[in-house]
């Protein structure tokens, strides 16, 4: 499995490292970083976001936590009158751009998944969207995912993957080449576009990520893939009969 802790490009650079350079990526793009999604996906982000809003609300949560969520377009679609949603965030940037739109139903919080300020067992959803290649030690996250979760509680993430072998060749052309201009002609930073595509490249394909599911305790682990496995939709539950 790739080491996401130590790769970033090219280089090899430690863990703390390595978050600075991804929270300063965040910070740059922030202002147009929605913008860049419809661009980069051609608008079909929208489409995977929706099917990631539907499975999401098949859990009859009250609290909700949506992690790395940005500028907070996955939690105000799940807003809802009697649900508590909470968008925890290392980027206040990204976070500010959200709130600047008016989201008053939704709480904001400052941090990162590898130590998430929340007491045990307080959420019954934790969704996270594009987010979860972002962190540095992955295995640790999502055992922090499964310590906020009451039993029972769902883990639903949408992420980049690995696409069919037909599509690659396409994929990875368009991708470094296309994405970066696209980048520096919107946002000023093709390099934290280039980030983008190395992130997706070291990240744990479809089976992969599974396997880490459920050796940090998930169950009931799935995953479903869109557009021909371009995004990955994985879905984990904490065992309900475990002791809080």
């Amino acid at each position: 499995m790739p080491d996401l802790s130590r790769t970033f490009g090219k280089q090899r650079v430690a863990p703390d490292d390595r978050t600075r350079l991804i929270r300063s990526v965040f910070s740059r793009v922030a202002p147009r970083y929605d913008l860049m999604n419809d661009l980069m996906s051609m608008g079909v982000h929208r489409y995977w976001k929706r099917v990631m809003r539907r499975l999401a609300g098949q859990q009859a949560a009250v609290d909700v936590l949506d992690l790395a969520g940005g500028t907070g377009d996955i939690a105000l679609a799940l807003a809802a009158p009697g649900r508590c949603v909470t968008v925890c965030d290392p980027s206040l940037e990204m976070m500010q751009t959200g709130r600047a739109r008016g989201t008053s139903s939704v709480i904001w919080l400052a941090g990162s998944g590898e130590a998430l300020p929340l007491t045990d067992a307080c959420m019954d959803l934790v969704t996270v969207a594009f987010g979860i290649r972002n962190v540095t030690r992955l295995e640790q996250t999502l055992g922090e995912i499964r310590r906020v979760l009451r039993p029972g509680g769902r883990l639903v993430c949408l992420e980049f993957s690995r696409p069919a072998a037909w599509l690659r060749p396409f994929y990875n052309a368009y991708s470094r080449l296309v994405i970066p201009r696209l980048g520096a002609w919107v946002s000023g930073n093709p390099d934290a576009y280039h980030y983008l595509i190395d992130s997706i490249r070291v990240f744990p394909d479809q089976q992969q990520l599974a396997r880490l599911f459920e050796q940090t305790g998930f169950e009931q682990v799935g995953f479903r893939n869109l557009s021909f496995g371009i995004a990955c939709l994985h879905s984990g539950t904490r065992p309900a009969q475990d002791a809080i």
